[in-house]
């Protein structure tokens, strides 16, 4: 394995553990001027000795993606709680740079993993093309594969990573702590980034050693020193402009987020897509919980291909949602004419950036913990919408097609959706599933019955307290625990006097700040209280424990605009949209976002030109923005006259807006997106029954449509 030499720096700094808000004014410089660590030897051949090797470009054996790492199972966290064990995060981003430092010819450098994906669209592992799809990557979209066939990758990067996290902590001179680095090396697991989630107080949905700094202080067994920051950029080691095919790729250095320009000069602009996620985060949440409590059937959570006879409860998926994420991580076009969007945003670039695997990491975990709701919902036969390096459009997939190039054994075996279903094989688990294992339905017993009872009331526990706190029903079950709560203390009180517990005062906190649910003790209705400045309205939401939500049904042609683009919605009139789409995610009346991820139309790049027209003429795929969360604000505003179901589809009819933009920063206009073939936005409510306790999911009833707009 060759390793790219880098100069000796010896300097003196602590190291960095950033935990301010992520407050950048204006685009940091290029990582470019930042190198690896220099460990004062070769790591590079100790590296070596503990990878395959290839010779030349025939392969000797698979490269096999084992099912444990040290047979042990342990905990892949998020980035922030990572972050607190330093052992363990100074071997995780040493581990990092070492990788992106690889050689670009080795398979298993960051270059030769990541471009598995996509560009450069080249045979890894010696696992050949399906002829015809020679011009795309391995990984599955739009396909009934999509979270199946990411789960193996990430293994493999994993594997990979934690073969190089050992052989570093064995660097350390030998005594105490090069056993004490050897001890976090093994509890190391990747870690993922839970972008939908309230982020910590003071603090950015993006986490700060993600976006602040191209560089970072970092100790290690030469000492303290300063690196190219492997959170913030890959460097290209070189740059193949013939490989990146077109540009501005064929002469960007290095990943970029939200990039400043369309030219050589370009820089990340962090800043604007920490506040685009901080502006999102709400409606990311609510999609989450929404499709955690209502998706119970794996085709439709699994991915984002549309089927217009499906029933209109089903618009949303687990990629699409991803889909979302990954467009914003790239940010582009919006106040940046000149500018495309970051390599985040294109699906055959995507992976280079090393938030690609933060953001993939979470999304397996919610899958995971989707699988502990729905164990016996699996992949049902579906035929590919999109061809990948191995899969020809129309083919047929179930679970037992192969996750190419992804091995399982050293005969040449690969990985399937049914071997890959209980992710604890592979040495990791998610914090919510601790004592768990959701494999495949197997002989049922009392014991085994009672423990996946347990299991599902603490993982619905865990989806409460994370991502209910955007929605009427996760606000209630708060009200309810702690009138719980309080009715016991009362009753405890001997003298009768009335006592308040500690979660019903920080209730009645939230209830101003947040507009929390209130039950009305006198009445079958219940109520929030919303405080706007120094009035608070009461608003009716609840009719018992059933209130309606209310939701935007997004439908489009994948490569409708022929590459990645965004579509906002926003409720007020016209002129309280700004006219300067990079203040749009800020504006009072937006409501949420849906991203579409998808291929660049430039000529010889992701897709042929072939490939495209088909996805244009033959792919829908949809998604959701809730709207229940922003109704009650409006209400709360004096601007929609209740939540009754007449005033709410008299308000949304004269005052739902949408605006779509281009990752490029093109806004298309009214008379384009009527040309479409298939666009639309279909506004939908359901009635569903809150939860009364945290070990509890809202339960939905029937969707209507109530009106649908061009």
């Amino acid at each position: 394995m060759a390793f790219l030499s880098a100069p000796a720096r010896h300097l003196t700094a602590a190291l960095l553990v950033p935990t301010a808000v992520l407050l950048l004014l204006a685009p940091l410089p290029a990582i470019g001027q930042y190198t690896a660590y220099d460990y004062g030897f070769d790591i590079g051949e100790q590296l070596a000795k503990r990878q395959l090797r290839w010779s030349g470009a025939e392969q000797k054996v698979p490269l096999v993606v084992r099912g444990e790492i040290d047979g042990t199972i342990q905990l892949r966290q998020e980035i922030r709680q990572l972050q607190l064990d330093q052992d363990v995060w100074t071997l995780y981003i040493l581990g990092l740079s070492s990788m992106q430092w690889v050689n670009q010819s080795d398979p298993t450098s960051w270059y030769g993993i990541t471009g598995i994906h996509g560009i450069p669209h080249k045979t890894w592992a010696g696992v050949g093309p399906t002829p015809g799809s020679e011009d795309t990557g391995y990984c599955t979209h739009s396909s009934v594969l999509f979270p199946t066939w990411h789960r193996p990758y990430l293994a493999l990067y994993e594997q990979v990573l934690s073969g190089v996290v050992q052989t570093i902590a064995s660097a350390w001179p030998a005594g105490p702590l090069r056993q004490r680095y050897q001890a976090a090396a093994n509890r190391f697991r990747i870690p993922y980034w839970d972008w939908a989630s309230a982020a910590p107080s003071g603090q950015s949905v993006l986490p700060l050693s993600v976006g602040g700094s191209p560089w970072v202080d970092t100790d290690g067994p030469a000492g303290v020193q300063r690196i190219a920051n492997p959170l913030f950029a890959y460097g290209f080691k070189p740059l193949n402009s013939t490989a990146m095919r077109q540009a501005p790729w064929n002469y960007w250095q290095w990943t970029l987020r939200s990039p400043t320009t369309n030219d050589t000069n370009a820089m990340s602009n962090n800043s604007l897509v920490a506040l685009n996620f901080d502006m999102n985060s709400d409606s990311l949440g609510q999609r989450l919980y929404n499709l955690l409590s209502n998706y119970a059937n794996y085709s439709t959570f699994s991915n984002n291909a549309w089927i217009p006879l499906l029933n209109d409860a089903a618009y949303d998926s687990l990629e699409s949602l991803h889909d979302t994420v990954h467009n914003l991580a790239g940010g582009g076009g919006r106040g940046q004419p000149n500018a495309l969007g970051g390599h985040m945003a294109y699906i055959p670039y995507s992976a280079f950036d090393p938030i690609f695997f933060l953001h993939h990491c979470n999304v397996d975990r919610i899958f995971a913990i989707w699988q502990a709701l729905y164990p016996d919902s699996w992949v049902t036969p579906q035929k590919a919408a999109l061809p990948s390096y191995t899969t020809a459009r129309g083919q047929v997939q179930d679970s037992t097609t192969a996750l190419t190039p992804f091995f399982a054994s050293d005969d040449g075996t690969f990985w399937t959706s049914d071997t890959v279903r209980d992710h604890t094989q592979f040495g990791y688990t998610y914090p919510e599933l601790v004592g768990d294992s959701s494999g495949g339905a197997g002989v049922e017993t009392v014991s085994s019955i009672l423990a996946r009872v347990s299991t599902v009331g603490r993982v619905r526990k865990a989806i409460n307290r994370l991502y209910g706190g955007s929605s009427p029903a996760g606000l209630f079950i708060k009200e309810t625990e702690a009138r719980k709560t309080q009715a016991g203390h009362e009753k405890n009180n001997r003298k009768g006097t009335k006592s308040r517990s500690r979660e019903a005062d920080i209730l009645s906190d939230e209830s101003i700040m947040l507009g929390t649910v209130l039950p009305d003790t006198g009445n079958t209705t219940t109520s929030i209280i919303s405080g706007q400045g120094t009035t608070a309205k009461n608003i009716v939401i609840f009719n018992g424990n059933r209130y309606l939500e209310w939701i935007a049904n997004i439908y489009v042609k994948k490569q409708a605009l022929n590459g990645p683009f965004s579509i906002y919605l926003f409720l007020g009139r016209d002129e309280g949209i700004p006219a300067d789409p990079e203040e749009w995610p800020f504006a009072s009346n937006h409501v949420g976002t849906m991203g579409v991820f998808a291929a660049p139309s430039f000529a010889d790049t992701g897709f042929s030109s072939s490939v495209h027209e088909e996805a244009n003429n033959l792919l829908d795929i949809s998604g959701t923005v809730p709207l229940t969360a922003k109704l009650v604000d409006k209400v709360a505003r004096g601007e929609l006259e209740s939540l009754n179901p007449r005033d709410v589809g008299k308000y949304l009819r004269r005052n739902l807006k949408k605006r779509v933009i281009t990752a490029g920063g093109r806004i298309v206009n009214d008379v384009e997106l009527r040309r479409l073939e298939r666009f639309g936005v279909r506004i939908v409510s359901a009635e569903v029954q809150a939860p009364e306790s945290e070990e509890e999911l809202p339960v939905w009833g029937r969707v209507e449509v109530q009106f649908e707009m061009r």
